[in-house]
């Protein structure tokens, strides 16, 4: 049996262990795009039905090296979780823990300070336009919070989830902070995660030609963000190939 398959057993005394599987894949993977920013930054993923109950990733753990036994299991209700002895970082904590509890539909959460979303999360107007395919994928599907305020403990975290109530609105451009996305599956929002980093990308170095952008109108933005809405299998394909690359150049995430 190749080393690969070995890896992929299940272990039988960790829950949750196939949600664990993609979660660390996607922390391995999202190093190495180098879109992580230390120890910092945080993923959740929910694992109960009423979404409360969630894997997140463990204080100040370098992404390139979590594997699935890394994660912990929380509970969003549970008010004694910062004493315990493997408590999470208190900023995710404050963040990803009110999302869970006021957000059914975010069962995936991912949170980075990506550069070219950072970016545009500086700029005065921190809308992303329709001015490409990726870009379009976004049009009335994200939401800029402009009042940010401070590190996301528990109040700051409780005022961003309000900004997530809506079902159609998938990304919170976080201003002067970062970037949130949410999504229904690890694969479904670590794909969505991707393509805002790259429209984030090319809309910054758009602007830095200084020549008028060429922007799609409303009608045609909208059109393609349905059509990128209703793309099949396209997210699940994405992380089943990173997947298929970490099994045979480090399998250990999966442990």
């Amino acid at each position: 049996m190749s080393l690969a398959r070995l890896h992929k057993e299940p272990l039988s005394n960790l829950p949750y262990y196939e949600e664990r599987v993609d979660l660390a894949a996607a922390f391995r993977w999202t190093a190495r795009l180098n879109m992580h920013e230390a120890v910092a930054n945080h993923f959740s993923l929910s694992v109960s039905e009423e979404g409360t109950k969630f894997l997140m990733n463990p204080n100040q753990v370098h992404f390139s090296r979590i594997k699935a036994s890394d994660l912990l299991l929380i509970d969003a209700n549970d008010p004694d979780t910062l004493s315990g002895p493997n408590a999470p970082d208190p900023t995710a904590w404050g963040l990803h823990g009110a999302i869970h509890r006021n957000v059914p539909h975010a069962r995936c959460v991912m949170h980075v300070h990506s550069i070219h979303a950072t970016v545009l999360a500086s700029l005065a107007d921190s809308t992303l336009p329709p001015v490409d395919q990726n870009s379009a994928m976004f049009f009335n599907r994200h939401v800029v919070d402009a009042n940010y305020g401070g590190l996301a403990f528990e109040e700051e975290g409780e005022r961003c989830s309000q900004l997530l109530t809506d079902p159609k609105v998938k990304v919170m451009v976080m201003g002067n902070h970062g970037v949130m996305v949410i999504g229904d599956t690890v694969a479904d929002t670590f794909n969505r995660m991707f393509y805002f980093e790259r429209a984030a990308e090319t809309y910054i170095k758009a602007l830095w030609t200084g020549r008028p952008l060429r922007t799609l109108s409303d009608e045609i933005a909208e059109k393609t963000a349905r059509e990128m809405d209703d793309y099949p299998g396209q997210a699940e394909r994405h992380l089943a190939e990173l997947k298929a690359i970490l099994d045979e150049e480090e399998p250990v995430y999966r442990n």
